[in-house]
């Protein structure tokens, strides 16, 4: 998946059927081997995540409804909600540049990376916002404190593990 993302002519549907295919590999033979011994599974980016991705570059709801409908369905998702100017500023403090995959430089908004990565990051706040009245998920300020944001993911985890 490295290897392909590194050219810029893989299809939509192309990048969208590698991801699924990265996503089904490590559900087979990590995810549902951790829970069958008994362990918890915390997952970065479940299949939500690729799911708005694709969605704002165009790819049809039914398909990837179906696309992923073999993935198990989590007992809480947390989304972290940050502003496309704060993940800009973030970017750069961790990579010194703006990734083309996550600034949709490959759909066109704009000629300028940086203005690209803004419209890219809005559009997939506001899909996350939408799959949020649909699936449920909680909606977290990450623009506080490291501090503030793990507090809070730790007490809504220890209620659910509580049954609250």
């Amino acid at each position: 998946l490295e290897r392909a993302k590194q050219g810029t002519i893989l299809s939509h549907i192309t990048m969208s059927l590698f991801y699924a295919t990265d996503f089904a590999d490590q559900l087979e033979n990590i995810m549902l081997p951790a829970l069958k011994a008994g362990f918890m599974v915390l997952a970065d980016r479940y299949i939500y995540t690729l799911m708005v991705r694709d969605l704002v570059r165009g790819l049809d709801e039914v398909w990837l409804k179906n696309l992923y409908g073999t993935a198990l369905v989590p007992d809480a998702v947390f989304y972290l909600n940050v502003s496309p100017e704060q993940l800009v500023q973030r970017n750069f403090l961790k990579n010194q540049a703006l990734d083309y995959w996550e600034s949709g430089i490959d759909i066109g908004l704009s000629r300028d990376m940086f203005d690209c990565f803004l419209q890219y990051q809005a559009l997939v706040e506001k899909q996350f916002r939408r799959l949020q009245s649909t699936y449920g998920f909680t909606i977290v300020n990450g623009e506080r404190p490291v501090e503030e944001i793990n507090a809070e993911l730790k007490e809504k985890i220890e209620n659910l593990l509580l049954g609250k």
